[in-house]
């Protein structure tokens, strides 16, 4: 949606842009100091506590809840889309052995390319609105095959194909492990792909929007995307916060293990957030189903939040540190039975839908995004040194 804001010409702007408003956006917020955050106008933790992964697709595509007849339509829809293009399932095994070491999330990013080649995408700035979307669902339908496939192939199994009747969610727990999910676990998945489909505009969802300003095609876009996720800075933590609860080992480690990190200035990982001042509510959801699988990592995972929250507020008085999203993922996924590995592809499944959203919206205002940068250099001008003599003055 075109932008309602002056441009400026200032450049006394925060070290990574933190907190500068650069445009608008109906797809949502992120309110941190009141611990909470939305899609469109609801609440994105009520959502994924009462409504499918595939009514809130809609919701962030289309500006509103499907009524039942919409809803029906739009999941048989994009379920019709999981399917692979010949040309890119033949050259999966490729991608796979060439990212035996980096994973499915670099495969992903070669796949889409692919994808949009095959699939003919044509610039968003040449394409109507319609065309537009219909590009995004068919990338958001096919990136969990994409994932699925890659990392079974990487761990040398057969890929399993989509499953038309299954849910989102259920059908990735399928492609995933090759059996039916029972529905708790699946319930699970699905409440946590939900809460991450969008989360204000982080370095991923930025870095779609600016490419998305240029005129690229959705699936140029979303290969932005993944490359900024697959920055150690931005994505890849559910796992590392399970490594966490991994090295603190067992109850009577976790008061010594922590306090040493604290005091050498070490970060927790899974603790604090760049935005929330106060328990992020993903956090707070997951730690719910967490607890209602119970069982041995839930308890240590509560157990190590409360003393990690009293040691920090000890070390750390006046500086509020909570779990993030990310600590109780880890616990979730892993009691849904995914292996570690496929925890910031899972999230990313999910935030296609996010991402899509900001292209499409991104899209429908014309102005490239073209920030300017401050220049600190030795202070222009001085004489360029010549690298020989000038013609002048030899004989």
């Amino acid at each position: 949606m075109p932008s309602t804001r002056t441009e400026t010409t200032s450049l006394d702007v925060p070290r990574g842009l933190a907190g500068v408003i650069v445009t608008d956006t109906a797809l949502g917020d992120v309110r941190g100091r009141e611990g909470f955050y939305h899609y469109r106008h609801y609440s994105a933790i009520e959502l994924a506590a009462s409504r499918s992964f595939e009514d809130v697709w809609y919701l962030m595509f289309h500006g509103e809840l499907p009524a039942p007849a919409a809803a029906e339509e739009f999941a048989a829809r994009t379920a019709g889309l999981r399917r692979l293009p010949a040309e890119v399932r033949e050259a999966l095994p490729s991608i796979a052995r060439a990212g035996a070491v980096s994973g499915p999330l670099a495969g992903l990013r070669t796949a889409l390319s692919l994808l949009g080649a095959t699939a003919g995408f044509r610039p968003v700035y040449d394409i109507g609105a319609d065309r537009r979307r219909d590009d995004a669902l068919a990338v958001c339908a096919v990136v969990p095959t994409l994932l699925t496939a890659l990392y079974r192939l990487g761990a040398g199994l057969e890929p399993v194909e989509p499953r038309d009747d299954l849910p989102f969610a259920a059908n990735y727990l399928y492609m995933l492990t090759g059996e039916e999910p029972d529905a708790a676990r699946a319930s699970a998945v699905e409440r946590y792909l939900i809460s991450t489909i969008d989360h204000g505009f982080n370095a991923s969802t930025f870095t779609a929007r600016v490419i998305a300003s240029t005129g690229a095609d959705v699936a140029a876009c979303l290969v932005g995307a993944v490359g900024a996720l697959s920055g150690p800075l931005h994505g890849g933590a559910p796992s590392r916060a399970l490594d966490t609860l991994d090295a603190i080992g067992s109850p009577d480690r976790i008061d010594g293990w922590i306090r040493e990190r604290v005091l050498a200035g070490e970060r927790i990982m899974g603790f604090g957030h760049p935005v929330y001042r106060t328990e992020d509510p993903r956090s707070r959801m997951l730690r719910s189903i967490a607890q209602g699988f119970g069982g041995p990592l839930a308890d240590f995972a509560v157990e190590v939040e409360q003393q990690v929250e009293a040691i920090l507020a000890e070390l750390k008085p006046g500086r509020e540190l909570h779990t993030n999203v990310e600590f109780y993922a880890g616990v979730v996924m892993e009691l849904c039975g995914l292996p570690r590995e496929m925890f910031t592809p899972t999230f990313c499944a999910a935030r296609m839908v996010g991402w899509s959203a900001n292209i499409l919206e991104q899209a429908q205002d014309p102005k490239i995004i073209r920030p300017a940068a401050r220049y600190v250099g030795t202070p222009p001008p001085r004489p360029v040194p010549a690298l020989r003599p000038t013609q002048e003055g030899t004989s």
